[in-house]
């Protein structure tokens, strides 16, 4: 989810050059209808975004769904994206990232957060 459509469409070719499904929304409110009608195991959202923030999201999608994985993304705006970043883990965000961001840096961190744990191994 973010709302600056540039963004968002070089974020959909860089998950599908690798696979990935890919539903996008320009703002949080589309983001979460999409979501409710069809969860994901991934949300990247912007934190700043119109008719409904990104914690505010973050904080809906984790509550209909605790282990979805959130990457949280902020370029900042007048507090710097360090702040909003901060707000977005303590809101349970499993990663987040600042504007700009390298497409391969996005890819990377969606594929650790979705790389299924290995079990323990019993002595």
């Amino acid at each position: 989810m973010d709302d600056d459509v540039e963004l968002l469409r070089q974020m959909i070719c860089a998950f599908r050059s690798r696979d990935f499904e890919v539903v996008a929304a320009l703002d949080g409110a589309i983001g979460l209808r999409s979501f409710t009608r069809e969860p994901t195991a991934l949300v990247v959202t912007d934190i700043i975004m119109p008719n409904r923030e990104g914690i505010e999201t973050l904080l809906a999608l984790k509550k209909l769904r605790p282990s979805v994985k959130v990457i949280a993304i902020s370029g900042g705006l007048r507090l710097g994206p360090g702040d909003f970043l901060d707000l977005a883990r303590h809101a349970g965000a499993d990663a987040v990232l600042a504007k700009p961001f390298r497409s391969s840096d996005l890819l990377d961190v969606a594929e650790r957060l979705l790389r299924p744990e290995c079990p323990a191994v019993a002595p």
